[in-house]
Order: C-alpha cells, then sequence, then structure tokens
C-alpha cells in the first residue's frame, strides 16, 4: 500500500467567534491510501485547541505509511486500527481518525459496499444536522437563524460566552423570535463559572434551549456532572469528555456526550462510545472540528446513532472542495456510493495531484 498527502487551507465564509478563540480558516491534510489501483480518502485538520498543527500532522502520515508496508491490504490495515495496533503508539487521535477514514474508504470500494453498511446499517444514515451561529450581533444572529430555516434547518446551535452574559442571551432571544419552531442548541465553549451557569441556565429553559454543551471550564468533571444533576435542562459533555475514559466517568451523570472523531480516534472509537452510553441516560451527540465534506463523511455514517447531529463543518467553508454529504438544507446524508460516498469538486486536485486553481483551494508548502 502506499500513501500519499497534500496540505490544503479551508476557508471560511466568514470568521467564526467562539468564546475562546475567532477562526477564518484551517489548514486541513488530505491523504491517499492506494493498493491495487483503488485509493481510499481521508482528512485531518490542524485544531490548536488540541496542539495539533499540519507539519506534525504531515509528519505521523509520513511515519505510518511506513507501517502500512507490513499489512498484505486494507483490510488487515483496518483491523490493526480497530485494535489500537495502527498507527503508532501516542498518534494523535485526529490522525488515528483520518487513517481510519481513508482505510474504510478503501475497503468499502473493494468490496463495492458504502461505508455504512460496514458498520452494520442497512439503510444510508440521515439526520437533521445543527447549524452554528457563532458570537456576533443580536441582528445579525437573528437575521442568520431566519436564513437558515427558510433554506429547510430545523437546529441551530447559538455560540455564547460573551464577556457580558446579557449580549448572548439577547443574541438567543434573536434567533428564538427569527426561528420560533427550531430546536435551539447552546455552547459557551466552557466559558462560564459554575455560579454563572446555575444563574444562566433557567434563564435559557424559559427561551426554549434543547441543551447546553460544555457551560464550564474543562478539567472538573466532577463539578460538571454536579452542575448536570441539578440543570433545567440538558447538559452535554464535550471538552470534558474527550475519549472512552472521559466518556465512562461521565456516563449516567450527565446528559449527553459530544463524540467527535478527530478527539476520539475515528470511527470505531464512536461506536464504542455509543455502546458505552446505550442504555445509560446519556444521549450520544455527533460534532465535529470545522473540516471539508472529506472529513465530516465517516462520521455522516454513523448519523443516525445520535440524538443530536452537530455536523455542519463543512456547510462553514467558503469552498468545500468536496461534496457527497449534503447538508445545505438542514439534512445530511451517508453516500450510497461504495465506500465514503464523496468526491472532489471539479478541479480540486488530490493529494497525488498537482496545484489546484486559486480560490478554489490553497496549498500550503511543506
Amino acid at each position: 500500500m502506499k500513501l500519499s498527502q497534500r496540505t490544503v487551507r479551508l476557508r471560511l465564509t466568514e470568521p467564526l467567534r467562539i468564546s475562546r478563540s475567532t477562526m477564518a480558516a484551517r489548514d486541513a491534510v488530505w491523504l491517499a491510501i492506494e493498493h491495487q489501483g483503488q485509493r481510499g480518502y481521508g482528512e485531518a485538520v490542524a485544531s490548536t485547541y488540541y496542539n495539533l498543527d499540519a507539519d506534525t500532522i504531515g509528519r505521523l502520515l509520513s511515519e505510518t505509511a511506513l507501517e502500512l508496508a507490513r499489512f498484505s491490504g486494507p483490510e488487515a490495515a483496518l483491523d490493526a486500527v480497530r485494535e489500537g495496533a495502527l498507527p503508532g503508539p501516542a498518534t494523535p487521535p485526529a490522525v488515528t481518525a483520518a487513517v481510519e477514514s481513508a482505510l474504510l474508504d478503501l475497503v468499502g470500494k473493494r468490496a463495492d459496499t458504502p461505508v455504512h453498511r460496514l458498520l452494520g446499517a442497512q439503510e444510508a444514515p440521515r439526520a437533521a444536522t445543527a447549524r452554528t451561529i457563532g458570537i456576533g450581533s443580536r441582528r445579525a444572529a437573528g437575521e442568520e437563524a431566519g436564513r437558515l430555516t427558510r433554506h429547510g434547518f430545523s437546529v441551530i446551535k447559538v455560540k455564547a460566552g460573551s464577556p457580558d452574559p446579557e449580549d448572548d442571551l439577547e443574541r438567543v432571544l434573536a434567533v428564538r423570535e427569527a426561528a420560533p419552531y427550531a430546536r435551539l442548541l447552546l455552547d459557551p465553549n466552557g466559558a462560564w463559572t459554575t455560579a454563572q451557569a446555575a444563574a444562566l441556565l433557567p434563564r435559557y429553559a424559559d427561551l426554549g434551549v434543547e441543551a447546553v454543551e460544555q457551560p464550564i471550564a474543562p478539567g472538573r468533571p466532577e463539578a460538571l456532572a454536579r452542575l448536570a444533576e441539578r440543570s433545567p435542562l440538558p447538559v452535554i459533555a464535550d471538552e470534558d469528555a474527550v475519549g472512552f475514559e472521559d466518556a465512562r466517568r461521565l456516563v449516567g451523570r450527565v446528559h449527553g456526550i459530544n463524540v467527535k472523531l478527530a478527539k476520539c480516534g475515528g470511527v470505531h472509537a464512536a461506536l464504542r462510545i455509543a455502546a458505552l452510553l446505550a442504555g445509560s441516560g446519556t444521549e450520544l451527540m455527533l460534532g465535529c472540528l470545522t473540516a471539508s465534506s472529506l472529513g465530516l463523511a465517516p462520521a455522516v455514517h454513523l448519523a443516525d446513532r445520535a440524538r443530536w447531529a452537530d455536523l455542519d463543518g463543512h456547510l462553514l467553508l467558503a469552498h468545500d472542495p468536496w461534496t457527497g454529504i449534503g447538508g445545505t438544507d438542514g439534512t445530511v446524508r451517508a453516500g450510497r456510493q461504495p465506500g465514503l460516498g464523496v468526491r472532489p469538486v471539479r478541479h480540486t486536485d488530490l493529494p497525488d495531484g498537482t496545484a489546484a486553481p486559486a480560490g478554489l483551494v490553497q496549498e500550503v508548502p511543506r
């Protein structure tokens, strides 16, 4: 098997402001694994929060390329990923998830089977996805919420964590007025103190917010669990629930856990967490980082297993270089084609291709 890679920059339509940062673009590394004339693709995105840059991703993928040589084919390599034997020790979850994505795509293509069937689902998953509105003006939030509902979105996630909590409340009120029938989620990204959360959550419950993600700073899962006990609306752990062990500490103690493939280590790691949560009273949320349709596709093949789907990362991009999972009408859909069911848009070059036209995707020199 041969692994090739390419680093690109994904630009957002407009900067996304959350409580801890503002993002206008994100580096992504695409990888292709080739075997006997067929290729499978994956994507890993850089993240300041997870201390992972594109150079590190590229280096780790180069090391993985050497490891692939010891496997007879992608099926054996995929088994090794499932068992934790590939990639190497201490590989960041985002890189593991990207390697697994490429192998799933390749194995599915070789078997002429979509990934969701490889994972045991007969019907192609589809789910209403949340669409994120960042921290900004009350007016802009209301206008965006109205536009989203006109395009078919039924779930809206509002970022919170402004220096003045009243600004957040006003913004959520504007969203509620513009989208009276939408399901609302709230995400302060850990910006509140426990006292602030206790005071603010009843007010958001009165506005009809359905659930809140990570209201207090991560690092104190016991405090999050205690807050969930008395919260008037469901509390979903995100930054406090990175992988399986984190989920095990919180299962049955919070109302939901946001599972992102890039933070837990991929599809099979997510399935282990989903099995842990089943019947516990803690619901599954599937989340994502800002990424292309290629990066989102593996999670979309799991979308019907979650109570909440927040798989809109590709919808935040000015130009998505891949297509195949939908979402512009508020619903993401797994492809029925073999593998991940995504494909590059016209003129998008793959990891072993030449520079793409300016304006679509910018290649980052390595």
